[in-house]
């Protein structure tokens, strides 16, 4: 049973994975190479080294009831959707709540881990870190790697031609500067949408190139709910699942297209019966509209000053050129055996585990891409590690882990397509309940019909949050059923600022009916008088 922990890095799923350590008894130890926690979701005006970065601007894409902890809800007066500033308070705070500050050391770097001379009969790792110049080393019984260097993909062929300005999404921090401009964004991910959005506010155009095209959601749903409470349910996951596919993309177009027609805005999906991960922009239909952003197609060449596109068209005297382009990833502080990333696949078990260890010591944590918030993704994955951890959960074997993963790799080829953004992706509710199953932490809703139907009908056309996977199993939480019953209540708190007196409306129909009768008890009341 491994018994000491180490965690790398301090940002969300280090956070995470410290919780569930410390919840089941482990000791763990945190190093953080900054000096604070938060990883991607702390603002700094100056990008470094190996690490993501975010813009001032920043929006949280999953709703907060969606992306809290499994027992801590996020206070009622925050928003549903969360600037970056009010996401790291909520960090801080379940910092603070769960003591969990007192197993960081920061400002600490990670030099190496590498298997003990002993590893295949005790499962060690010697950590080498470095902290004020000086180097140390420590010997520990697991890894959960919490920290993924992100390295800007390759900006672009020919691009020492360009004599404007250049630079990946990664360095884009605000739009001061860009005052006047032609701006030519290239990619349509998340981050190219916001920056796009927000730069054409104040430069003189912004043109949006995508490849492929993306299907663009807005963070409103039905009657006015956040998108993924709507989105991510199991009812919608089992329609998903058994209907054919080409059904389930005509209908997920059909309601798409209520708020706008992609084909006619030219962000329809090159292959759209792929399921690609949307982008989600409340802005950027307006701002295509009247005409502050114009979309064109891939970019073929550039020139000094010029850009062309698949089609012939040119766009001229462009002044800064933005690379949303994407990230890949890299683990400097393993061995290249640990963790393998070929073409178009992660050799990692469930997204996890290195499948050729002789001791499942080693954890890659939040390394995947769910159609869905990843924290309580990562939770899930914490709580399961931690029980391979103690020995309550064992693995399959080598053979079989590979099986596994090359079958999903098929998979995911099928439902995403080959494309190198989408080599972590993975459906959201299967992938959830697959990681709950093996904790017994997945919510038995046949039983809770007959049990609790109340419940149980909020489990299966409810939104499927973190508070489900609390209900049974080890860490059970007695607030979970409460939870999930209060939390319309946290998602309209904040929205009801204003309280306007009650009014009694009668809708026209009810009038109208109310009408009808009250004429019919009259007519067979002059009847009876006539009689």
């Amino acid at each position: 049973m491994a018994k000491k922990v180490v965690v790398i890095g301090a940002g969300v799923s280090g956070l995470i994975s410290l919780k569930c350590c410390v919840d089941e008894g482990l000791e763990p130890t945190c190093f953080e190479k900054t000096e604070d926690i938060g990883g991607l979701w702390r603002f700094k005006e100056n990008v470094e080294d190996g690490r993501a970065s975010i813009y001032k601007s920043v929006i949280t894409d999953p709703s907060k009831e969606m992306s809290c902890f499994s027992d801590f809800p996020m206070p009622e007066h925050l928003p549903n959707f969360l600037h970056n500033s009010k996401l790291l308070e909520y960090f801080r705070t379940v910092a603070k709540k769960f003591d969990l500050l007192k197993y960081i050391q920061f400002q600490t770097t990670i030099l190496s881990v590498k298997k003990r001379p002993d590893f295949s009969s005790s499962g060690q790792w010697e950590i080498v870190t470095k902290s004020n110049g000086k180097q140390q080393s420590a010997v520990f019984d697991a890894v959960m790697v919490c920290s993924l260097p992100h390295i800007p993909l390759q900006s672009f062929p020919g691009i020492q031609r360009f004599k404007g300005q250049c630079f990946h999404s990664l360095q884009y921090k605000h739009l001061e500067g860009c005052e006047g401009k032609r701006i030519l964004v290239i990619g349509i991910g998340n981050s190219a949408s916001d920056i796009a959005v927000e730069l054409s506010k104040k430069a003189a155009q912004v043109f949006l190139s995508t490849r492929q095209g993306s299907w663009v959601l807005s963070r409103i749903s039905d009657d006015g709910y956040p998108w993924d409470m709507v989105f991510h349910t199991r009812f919608r996951s089992m329609l998903r699942s058994v209907l054919p596919r080409r059904v389930v993309k005509w209908m997920m177009e059909q309601q798409m297209n209520r708020w706008f027609n992609r084909e006619n805005y030219g962000l329809k999906p090159q292959n759209k019966y792929l399921m690609k991960e949307p982008v989600l922009n409340d802005d950027l239909p307006s701002h295509l509209l009247y005409g502050a952003i114009k979309v064109k197609s891939r970019v073929k060449e550039l020139t000094e000053t010029s850009a062309i596109f698949e089609g012939g068209t040119m766009e001229e005297d462009i002044d800064v050129i933005v690379f949303a382009t994407g990230y890949t990833f890299s683990f400097p502080f393993l061995e290249d055996s640990l963790v393998k990333v070929e073409t178009n696949m992660v050799s990692l078990y469930k997204y996890i585990y290195p499948p050729h260890l002789e001791k499942p010591t080693l954890a890659c944590m939040g390394l995947i891409q769910p159609l869905g918030s990843i924290f309580p993704t990562v939770e899930l994955q914490a709580r399961w590690v931690m029980r391979v951890f103690k020995g309550l959960c064992t693995l399959p074997s080598e053979s079989i882990m590979m099986a596994d993963i090359i079958k999903r790799n098929e998979k995911r080829i099928d439902l995403f397509g080959e494309s190198q953004s989408q080599i972590l992706q993975t459906r959201y509710i299967d992938y959830l309940d697959e990681l709950a199953l093996e904790t017994g932490a997945k919510p038995d809703v046949l039983s809770l019909l007959l049990k609790d139907p109340k419940l149980a009908m909020k489990l299966y056309f409810g939104p499927c949050n973190s508070y489900q996977y609390h209900l049974a199993g080890p860490g059970k939480w007695e607030g979970a059923r409460s939870a999930i019953f209060t939390q319309k209540q946290r998602i309209l708190k904040p929205l009801k600022a204003r309280s306007p007196k009650t009014s009694f409306d009668f809708p026209v129909s009810f009038l109208l009916k109310i009408l009808g009768l009250l004429a019919v008890a009259v007519g067979f009341f002059f009847q009876l008088q006539w009689f």
